[in-house]
């Protein structure tokens, strides 16, 4: 069987790039299409030889690295991969990979993180996060709605959707009316140590972007004077260190090994955004940590509030500080032994054995 992989982007090592991984894996001999690709970003882990690139590579350095710019010429750069020789496409979306088109006998099976949230339930937010007013707010509202179009015409060309939570199911229904199992992303739990001490800090592991509401935490742990120590980098890193006091560590990018360590000798996980899963607070759970979520989105399917961690659910500083308290208080009821064995229901086993089935479902 002739098997093909796409993704929207290579450009950095993230949660869908994991799931990627963990594909890529699976299935050895099958190439990797991607919009655009980064080698020294990613390289590592999907080397160039194995990658094919869409015509958007051959634009300039400045362009590929601002590809916001070239949204408009996405839907028709992933159109034009020829897909011909293959029996199986396994697509991992987040915006356009489902639309590429594949011959009538080859089939479709697309990993959905999220549909375009820029393109649906987040439009409003992107355009208030990003000012978007006057012209530059009639572009986007025109721009949006051609991207919603094509979106829902592509949303029918995948045989058999898989959804990355609950969450992004509902999702699939209300804007494809698309019907999609679940499976969760895969998380390497065994290379994740049980802890059952801490150094006393908390912990936040994230890009530094806006909608990933750091700046809350920031703010929090200001006023409470507690350890809190952010790893990651992003955009929005020189506006989070010039409000943060000096309880507050930023340590920039860390390669996984260094990240499972903070993460085994943190007190708490704090994920502070809305995520459509989120792997990071189940890869502190599989340390025996409990988590300080946002109450919406992904992480209430692997997050059990008095057990694995606590919930808050409005995004402002008190009720994170409400939340936080919660867990402090909850601490010595916790069971670190029993929180990795909520954490292993995600393991990457568990990944692998469900996307064979579903691979086995859509191939009969």
């Amino acid at each position: 069987m002739k098997v093909a992989i796409i993704h929207d982007f290579l450009l950095k090592l993230g949660g869908a790039e994991r799931v990627l991984q963990a594909l890529a894996e699976m299935f050895p001999e099958a190439p990797i299409y991607t919009l655009l690709y980064d080698e020294n970003a990613v390289g590592k882990v999907f080397p160039a030889k194995r990658v094919r690139t869409s015509f958007l590579q051959n634009y300039p350095d400045f362009l590929r690295k601002h590809h916001r710019y070239l949204v408009h010429k996405m839907p028709r750069a992933v159109e034009e991969f020829d897909l011909e020789n293959f029996d199986l496409v396994i697509s991992s979306s987040n915006a356009f990979a489902h639309g590429v088109l594949t011959p009538i006998n080859t089939r479709h099976l697309c990993y959905c993180h999220s549909p375009m949230r820029y393109a649906w339930d987040w439009t409003n937010e992107y355009r208030k996060e990003n000012n978007l007013r006057g012209l530059k707010g009639m572009l986007y509202a025109f721009l949006m709605k051609y991207l919603r179009e094509w979106d829902r015409v592509s949303a029918d060309r995948p045989d058999f959707y898989v959804a990355n939570s609950v969450n992004v199911q509902k999702r699939l229904k209300k804007y494809y009316d698309a019907e999609a199992d679940v499976i969760y992303p895969p998380v390497d739990t065994e290379k994740f140590k049980l802890s059952d001490g801490h150094s006393n800090y908390f912990l936040i592991i994230s890009t530094l972007t806006p909608y990933k509401k750091i700046d809350l935490a920031v703010e929090l742990f200001n006023k409470i004077g507690r350890k809190l120590v952010i790893i990651g980098e992003g955009p929005h890193e020189e506006y989070l260190r010039e409000i943060a006091g000096n309880n507050i560590d930023f340590l920039g990018f860390k390669d996984d090994a260094t990240v499972r360590e903070y993460l085994k000798n943190c007190r708490a996980l704090i994920f502070p955004g809305e995520e459509d899963f989120g792997i990071t607070p189940v890869e502190a759970m599989a340390c025996g940590k409990p988590v300080l979520a946002y109450g919406k989105g992904g992480v209430t399917e692997s997050v059990i509030s008095g057990k694995t961690g606590e919930f808050f659910f409005e995004q402002n500083v008190e009720s994170m500080e409400d939340g936080l308290a919660r867990l402090m208080h909850n601490e010595k009821f916790y069971k670190p032994h029993m929180i990795r064995k909520h954490a292993l229901q995600f393991s990457r086993e568990v990944f692998e054995r469900k996307i064979r089935g579903a691979v086995k479902k859509i191939m009969k």
